[in-house]
């Protein structure tokens, strides 16, 4: 956030620059705990193997009551990348002197467009590219003309509304973790030296809050697209 001390500052007031370098150090961070996490692996997990295992778990768990379980394990790799990612770059911002990537609108958007080529290209890999198109508009036992003036009414709104959900992902994260720095830039500004431990634990619960709602609605998003027959 523009006018917050940082860190990496110091090194630059570029902005680009402070963010991309905090994506950086978030990305070295990741990287450090999976080594950690992978190192010595273990039958009955410990310690960080086993906080990694639990979240694994819990990613198909939640994924499995929206795509089924095969499917959820199937994409896991993606939806549990893209939540540790969401996670840590929401949670170093919480740490005075450093700033949340996903503070920045660039970087969710380019998260929300990873999301959504991925299940777009997912769809017609799975279903073809007419019958994918086909399932954006769900006319039933119409009459052709009916059906084409349907068609014509409808695709476009069904395109934009596929579209509006790379601003509806960017957004979303980039709103709540940017008003959750300006929060903690006033509690700072009040306390500069004892902040109250209160708000550092909503500002956690924030940013785990907004990991789960990325990873479930990125489940949503690959169900719609996959699932065409059972949707019909």
């Amino acid at each position: 956030m523009d006018g917050l001390f940082t860190f990496l500052g110091l090194i630059s007031s570029n902005h680009t620059f402070i963010i991309l370098a905090h994506a950086v150090l978030v990305a070295i961070i990741i990287i450090a705990v999976v080594k950690v996490a992978t190192s010595s692996l273990q039958i009955v997990p410990k310690g960080i193997q086993n906080i990694a295992e639990t979240y694994l778990g819990g990613v198909i768990n939640m994924g499995a009551e929206v795509i089924g379980e095969d499917l959820a394990k199937k994409y896991l790799p993606l939806v549990a990348t893209i939540g540790i990612i969401v996670f840590f770059a929401n949670v170093i911002g919480i740490i005075p002197g450093f700033e949340s990537p996903t503070s920045d609108i660039n970087f969710t958007l380019a998260l929300a467009l990873i999301v959504f080529v991925f299940y777009n290209v997912e769809g017609v890999r799975k279903n073809g590219a007419l019958k994918y198109i086909q399932s954006f508009v769900h006319l039933g036992d119409m009459n052709p003309i009916a059906k084409f003036l349907m068609s014509v009414f409808m695709y476009p709104i069904e395109i934009l509304s596929h579209l509006s959900r790379v601003v509806s992902l960017s957004f979303r994260l980039f709103g709540n973790i940017k008003g959750d720095d300006l929060f903690l830039a006033v509690i700072l500004m009040l306390a500069p030296f004892i902040a109250p431990l209160a708000p550092f634990a909503l500002l956690t619960f924030m940013a785990v809050l907004q990991a789960f709602i990325f990873m479930i609605l990125t489940y949503v998003y690959l169900a719609g697209a996959v699932k065409i027959d059972e949707d019909h």
